[in-house]
């Protein structure tokens, strides 16, 4: 080979270098699309919390917060790439779990539960993604009296692990920055739970997002494994891992007044994801028609049942995929009856800027406990707060001197 021929040859692989697409933090676009995709799941959280009224069905309100999330999607970055659009929508279904169900209750038609009551605790959990991008939240709320009244009470168990749930995204949402490990998280993570004397639940896990990837390798356990449990109940301990810069974390963090170890219940499950590293020829031919409308229409992102085109050949088809490992399952999880359980996620963005919470509702106020937190738990909180605080007199100042330009 010449050295002409050398060099055009490495001008194409330098040119090729060039063209591959940032898919990270480190792209203004990339971020922008996680902020956007950030707004309408807070938006969409916002008008469920506003639907848990008594007498609501649960299917509806799933319906009701999918349709917020598409119609909001579909309104942005509307601009075709290459003569395609751009993918938008749903990244996890919209799941209202009520009570001592957990998390991933989103029935379908024929199978729902009794509508809301007056004192349900009602667990939501959702996410939507622009171009692939994802943003995830849950939040917790007890079913009013009436659309216009707060809760007339709260147990003070339910306090207890509602304020422990909440304050413990919040600091595990600021110990998940670049230079830390995941071990941190987990020990920040016990140290809340320990404080107001409620239990982590084992088999949630903070996890890495990226394009197209709810589930990322980096993971974060909200209890240590513990040595006194049984074989068939201990806990795999997670490989360490060291957070960086330009990533993107889902901040899950679930806890109950029971013992925190979660089992599938008798209910059906109706939220799966493809697996995309896994192929086999199925025989059933209902299977391949629904395998193949997945590889279509949800080809890598969770979906509900309940949105396949035809839900009776879905449930003869599921089984032999997930046999066949082709696709995940999601099921209800349940804690023993009688155990209070809360739920918070968030979504965050480590920036060049430091760590950023983009998605999550405050915590109703309603909720209240007499414990305290350890002094290390405090000192977060209050730095959190007193950031808060900084940011919202700084945007009244912006709002105020933007007004008086205009008089």
């Amino acid at each position: 080979m010449s050295e002409e021929e050398k060099n055009e040859g490495s001008d194409a692989e330098e040119e090729e270098e060039e063209e591959e697409e940032v898919t990270d933090l480190t792209n203004s676009d990339v971020c922008t699309k996680y902020q956007e995709a950030a707004k309408i799941v807070n938006l969409a959280l916002q008008g469920l919390v506003g639907q848990c009224v008594p007498g609501a069905k649960i299917i509806d309100l799933c319906e009701f917060g999918h349709t917020v999330v598409t119609s909001q999607a579909q309104k942005l970055f509307t601009k075709k790439v290459d003569g395609q659009p751009i993918d938008r929508g749903i990244a996890f279904p919209v799941c209202v779990s009520v009570n001592d169900i957990v998390c991933n209750h989103s029935p379908l038609a024929t199978e729902e539960l009794e509508p809301l009551k007056a004192g349900d605790i009602v667990k939501i959990d959702l996410g939507c993604h622009i171009d692939g991008y994802i943003a995830v939240a849950a939040h917790t709320l007890v079913v009013p009296e009436s659309a216009d009244a707060a809760p007339a009470s709260t147990p003070d168990e339910l306090g207890n692990v509602a304020v422990a749930a909440y304050n413990a995204m919040l600091v595990a949402a600021r110990c998940i920055a670049a230079g830390k490990k995941n071990t941190d998280v987990t020990a920040a993570v016990e140290r809340v739970a320990n404080a107001y004397g409620v239990t982590p639940i084992s088999s949630v896990r903070m996890h890495q997002m990226k394009r197209y990837v709810l589930d990322g390798v980096k993971e974060v356990a909200l209890k240590s494994p513990n040595p006194n449990d049984n074989e068939l109940e201990q806990e795999e301990k997670l490989p360490d891992c060291t957070f960086e810069k330009a990533e993107v974390y889902a901040v899950d963090v679930a806890m109950s007044t029971g013992d925190g170890k979660v089992r599938p219940g008798e209910m059906r499950t109706t939220v799966f994801k493809r697996n995309v590293e896994k192929q086999y020829h199925l025989k059933v031919k209902a299977s391949r028609a629904v395998l193949a409308e997945v590889d279509k229409k949800f080809p890598t992102l969770p979906f509900t049942l309940r949105h396949l085109s035809d839900v009776r050949q879905a449930r003869l088809g599921i089984p032999e995929c997930v046999q066949h490992e082709l696709l995940t399952m999601y099921p209800s999880l349940h804690e023993k009856s009688g155990a209070l359980v809360a739920h918070f996620k968030c979504t965050v963005l480590l920036l060049p800027s430091g760590t950023v919470r983009v998605t999550g509702l405050d915590m109703p106020d309603y909720f209240k406990t007499e414990k305290q937190p350890d002094e290390e738990t405090q000192k977060i909180l209050t730095e959190i707060k007193e950031e808060e605080e900084k940011k919202a007199a700084r945007k009244a100042a912006k709002k105020k001197k933007k007004k008086a330009g205009k008089s």
